[in-house]
């Protein structure tokens, strides 16, 4: 559920992303069009000014029409008569004819000539390019989206770089975890031999060997799994739970107290190895919370549909602003750990048994309560 919201989420902010740069490259484009029909009305009275001056005797006054024509000082333009010969120009470097001709087919391109004439035979037209500001104006679409998309890329590249590096965080994790993993009954067993070797006439420990070879065996499995999806099949969560707290119980301090609170059989999909290695790391957060003294509490609990799964301690408490961050790769309080525990359990619920798991609750000084939802077999 939450992997679908977050892809809604994402799927939301490029819908919006992409209606702003819409709506700003609509409402640029607005108005490019109203300042280009703001300068075509200025030539349509450039083309009428011309037409007055043309139409004046001698002895007319003209004022308005000049100082009409001489205010364009921005706009470039080429008039030409009705025998194709260029009257006049303004705004412009050009002086060839034959160039002048070009430039007014290429301003015909940019904006339809504008006809002015004194009687039914003699005309003349005006052509008119953009003016300088107009032309910069036109280009600022595309130097918008350049920015946005630049933006983009930096947001997306930042997203990126912290995605990788949680990856890498993992990894190494990973590896540190199969050496931390493999120590405890590595240890176990060195421990035995030293035992074998400096005493003689004494029954083998046969059942603790077997129970600390067996253990190896259990972490080969687990990481031969990591990346791999596992098969889920129906399985008694409480006795898998049971079997892994028994485990750690006899190979931690007497400091620490357990208590379980749960039926016989809880039947949930999952996958054994996967789902004891999530208790372990919820027992050894609780141990680590706690200091080494206290207690601890695993409780089931089930309706039609899901299993709870609670781990309780009686630590130091995670304030309600770290409860998602507490799952993060690298997240840590401890001095020697690899915030690892917590990360890795989260991806076995969450993506492996496509559960659940979260801080239920917690108090500074007062404890906390982790719980995991896993989903029951379907009748």
């Amino acid at each position: 559920m939450r992997r679908l919201l977050s892809k809604y989420k994402r799927l939301i902010f490029i819908i919006a992303t992409l209606l702003a740069l819409g709506a700003t490259l609509w409402e640029t484009n607005r108005f490019l069009q109203e300042f280009k029909a703001e300068e075509r009305s200025k030539m349509e009275i450039l083309a009428s000014a011309y037409q007055k001056f043309n139409e004046g005797g001698l002895n007319d006054e003209y004022t308005l029409p000049g100082e009409i024509i001489n205010s364009n000082k921005t706009i470039p333009i080429i008039i030409i008569n009705q025998d194709s010969v260029v009257t006049g120009s303004r705004y412009l470097k050009i002086k060839d004819t034959l160039e002048l001709l070009k430039k007014a087919k290429s301003f015909a391109t940019q904006n339809k000539p504008i006809r002015f004439s004194s009687d039914k035979d003699v005309y003349q037209d005006l052509y008119y390019g953009n003016s300088s500001l107009l032309s910069k104006l036109t280009y600022y679409p595309l130097i918008l989206v350049g920015i946005f998309l630049l933006f983009i890329s930096i947001i997306y590249l930042y997203y990126r770089t912290g995605k990788v590096s949680d990856e890498n965080r993992l990894w190494s994790g990973i590896a540190k975890e199969t050496a931390h993993q493999i120590g405890t009954p590595l240890s176990s067993l060195l421990g035995w031999i030293e035992i074998l070797k400096t005493q003689q006439n004494i029954d083998i420990p046969v059942e603790e060997l077997e129970k600390d070879v067996q253990r190896l065996n259990v972490i080969s499995q687990r990481f031969s799994k990591i990346g791999s999806r596992p098969t889920l099949n129906e399985n008694n969560i409480a006795d898998i739970t049971r079997k892994t707290l028994h485990y750690i119980k006899d190979r931690t301090s007497k400091l620490i107290e357990f208590k379980t609170d749960f039926p016989n059989e809880v039947m949930a999909l999952a996958n054994p190895q996967l789902y004891s290695w999530v208790i372990e790391n919820l027992i050894k957060n609780a141990i680590d919370a706690m200091e080494g003294k206290g207690l601890i509490t695993l409780s089931i609990s089930e309706d039609h549909k899901h299993v709870f799964i609670d781990v309780s301690d009686t630590g130091k408490g995670i304030a309600s602003s770290k409860y998602k961050e507490v799952f993060k790769a690298g997240y840590t309080t401890k001095k020697r750990g690899w915030g690892l525990g917590l990360s890795l359990a989260k991806r076995i619920i969450e993506q492996y048994h496509k559960g659940r798991i979260f801080v239920k609750s917690s108090k500074i000084d007062g404890g906390t309560t982790f719980r995991i939802v896993l989903n029951k077999p379907q009748r």
